[in-house]
C-alpha cells in the first residue's frame, strides 16, 4: 500500500521554500518601483499556503519512504514545484500563456535554459532574478536527489555512486540534510566567487548575480537576449568556462576534497574522462574551424572553446550563432549534446560515466574473446562493477534513444520541422537549452513553438532530468498493483 504521506509532506515543504524565494524578486521589484512586486507576493502568498497546509496536515506521521513512495516523490516534487514556479510568469505584465508560463518553469528548475521569452534586455527586473533563481534552486536540487534518491532507485546505474547511509528508503530523510547542509555551503561559495568573478571582468552587478546562480546551476538563462554574447568580453566567457567546468564536476568530491585534499578530485576516473572529452572536442573544432573558416586561431579557440563547455555541459550559453558554421561543427555540436558532465553535478546529459561503463563492458568482452581463458575484472575506480550496473547502464542508453526518436517523431507531428523537432529532442533530454536552426538556435527561441510542442518538450525535460525510468516507471500498471 502506497502512503503519500511522507511524499505530500517533503512535497509541502519544498514548495514553502519557493515560496519564500519568491518573495526575493518581489523585494527588489518594490525597491525598483516595478508594479510586478504585486504579481510575486500574490504568487508567493499562494504558494506558502498551499506548502505550510500540505506540510501541517501530514505532520507527525511517519517519514520512512518505500521505493514507490520515492519514485512518485521524484517526479511530483519537480511537477509541483514547476506549477508553482510558473504563477509569476503566468500572471506577470508578460502574458504569457499557460503552456509558455509552466514551459519557462520547468526549463528552469531542470536546468534545462529553453526559454520561450524575448526582450529580456528590457523585461521585468524581477522576471529576470526569477528564471535565475529557479535554475539555482534547481541546480541544488539536482544535486541532492542525484546523490540521495536516484542511486537509491537503481536507476540507469546510478547505484554505482551510491553514499553509505542511503543504501535504504529509511535513511534517506536523515542523511541527506546532513550532507545536503554541507553541499549547498559549498552551491553557495562557488555562486559567490562565480559572481565576484563575473563583476571584477566588468559584467554589471545585476548582470553578474543573475548569471553566477544559472552558471553553476549549468541552466543558461541569461538577462540578456544574446545571452553571454552580448557582452562581447573574453574575461567573462573565460570565467564562465571555469565555473561550467566546477559545476560539472560531482559535488561530492569536493566535499571530500576538503577533507583529504583537493588533488583527489583529479584522481577520479570520471573527472578524468570529462575533462578529456572537453579538450578533445575542443582542439578538434578549433583546428576545423580555423582551417575551414575564416576564423583566425585565436578566434577560433575563444568560440570554440566557450560553445563546446556550455553544450556539453548542458549550460546552453551561447557566444555566437555555431548553427552559422560548417556542417562538420554543426554535427559535432549536435553530439556533444548528449554527453553531459559528471554524475552527483549540476551537469546534464547521458553523463560521462555511463561511456565509461560501456567502453569497460565492451573491453572486457573483447578481451575474454581473444584470451577465453582468460580472468579479468571489470572495475571503476578501482571498485568491481557490478553486472546490474552494467545492465542498467545499456538499459538506460537504449531507453534514452528510443525516447529520443519518440519525443522527435512526436514533436514532427506539431509541425515542426526535421532539424528543428532533432535538436529540440535532444536538447530536452539533455537538458542543454537551446537547439539547432534558425527556430530554436541559440539566436532564436522556444516561443514560436505550437503549444503541443511545449507541453511534449516540458514532458522531455523532466524525463531527462529525473534519468528516464523514474518518470516512465509510474506509466506501467504494475507500479501501482499493491
Amino acid at each position: 500500500m502506497i502512503n503519500l504521506r511522507p511524499v505530500l509532506l517533503i512535497i509541502g515543504i519544498l514548495l514553502a521554500t519557493l515560496g519564500c524565494a519568491m518573495l526575493i524578486p518581489a523585494f527588489y521589484d518594490f525597491a525598483y518601483g516595478h508594479s510586478d512586486w504585486i504579481v510575486f507576493a500574490f504568487s508567493a502568498a499562494i504558494t506558502l499556503f498551499v506548502g505550510i497546509a500540505m506540510s501541517i496536515a501530514t505532520r507527525g506521521q511517519r517519514q520512512d519512504l518505500s521505493i514507490r513512495e520515492a519514485f512518485i516523490l521524484a517526479v511530483f516534487s519537480w511537477v509541483s514545484l514547476a506549477s508553482f514556479g510558473a504563477l509569476p510568469f503566468a500572471l506577470s505584465e508578460l502574458e504569457l500563456s499557460i503552456a509558455d508560463s509552466f514551459f519557462e518553469s520547468m526549463s528552469g528548475l531542470t536546468t534545462t535554459g529553453a526559454t520561450v521569452i524575448t526582450g529580456l534586455d528590457f523585461a521585468p527586473p524581477g522576471i529576470v532574478l526569477w528564471r535565475a533563481l529557479l535554475q539555482w534552486l534547481g541546480g541544488i536540487g539536482i544535486i541532492v536527489m542525484a546523490l540521495a534518491v536516484l542511486p537509491m532507485l537503481k536507476i540507469g546505474g546510478m547505484q554505482l555512486f551510491k553514499v553509505e547511509g542511503f543504501d535504504t528508503p529509511e535513511k534517506i530523510l536523515p542523511r541527506a540534510t546532513q550532507i545536503s547542509g554541507s553541499l549547498t555551503a559549498i552551491y553557495i561559495i562557488f555562486t559567490v566567487a562565480c559572481m565576484i568573478g563575473y563583476h571584477m571582468c566588468g559584467m554589471p552587478l545585476f548582470d553578474a548575480t543573475v548569471h553566477s546562480m544559472t552558471t553553476i546551476a549549468t541552466g543558461g538563462y541569461s538577462s540578456k537576449d544574446l545571452s553571454i554574447g552580448y557582452f562581447d568580453n573574453v574575461a567573462i566567457e573565460v570565467n564562465a568556462i571555469l565555473f561550467m567546468v566546477i559545476s560539472s564536476i560531482p559535488f561530492l568530491l569536493y566535499l571530500k576534497g576538503f577533507q583529504t585534499g583537493l588533488l583527489q578530485i583529479f584522481r577520479d576516473q570520471q573527472v578524468i574522462g570529462f575533462l578529456v572529452t572537453i579538450v578533445f572536442f575542443i582542439i578538434l573544432l578549433t583546428i576545423h574551424q580555423s582551417a575551414y573558416s575564416e576564423m583566425s586561431f585565436t578566434q577560433a579557440l575563444r568560440y570554440t572553446s566557450f560553445n563546446i563547455v556550455s553544450i556539453m555541459t548542458g549550460t546552453g550559453y551561447a557566444s555566437t550563432d555555431y548553427t552559422l558554421w560548417s556542417a562538420f561543427a554543426v554535427s559535432i555540436i549536435f553530439i556533444v549534446m548528449f554527453i553531459g558532465g559528471c554524475s552527483g553535478s549540476t551537469s546534464c546529459g547521458i553523463k560521462i560515466f555511463r561511456f565509461q561503463v560501456i567502453w569497460a563492458a565492451v573491453e572486457y568482452r573483447v578481451k575474454t574473446l581473444i584470451y577465453p581463458n582468460g580472468m579479468f575484472a571489470l572495475t571503476y575506480n578501482g571498485r568491481p562493477i557490478p553486472a546490474q550496473v552494467i545492465t542498467s547502464v545499456m538499459n538506460f542508453f537504449f531507453l534514452f534513444t528510443l525516447s529520443f526518436f519518440t519525443l522527435s517523431l512526436a514533436l514532427e507531428l506539431t509541425g515542426l520541422d526535421t532539424v528543428t523537432a532533432l535538436s529540440a529532442s535532444a536538447s530536452a533530454l539533455a537538458n542543454v537549452g537551446p537547439g539547432l536552426g534558425f527556430v530554436i538556435g541559440p539566436a532564436g527561441h522556444y516561443g514560436n513553438l505550437p503549444d503541443a510542442a511545449k507541453w511534449l518538450l516540458s514532458f522531455g525535460m523532466l524525463l531527462g532530468r529525473l534519468e528516464l525510468f523514474a518518470v516512465l516507471v509510474l506509466f506501467t500498471p504494475q507500479f501501482w498493483k499493491s
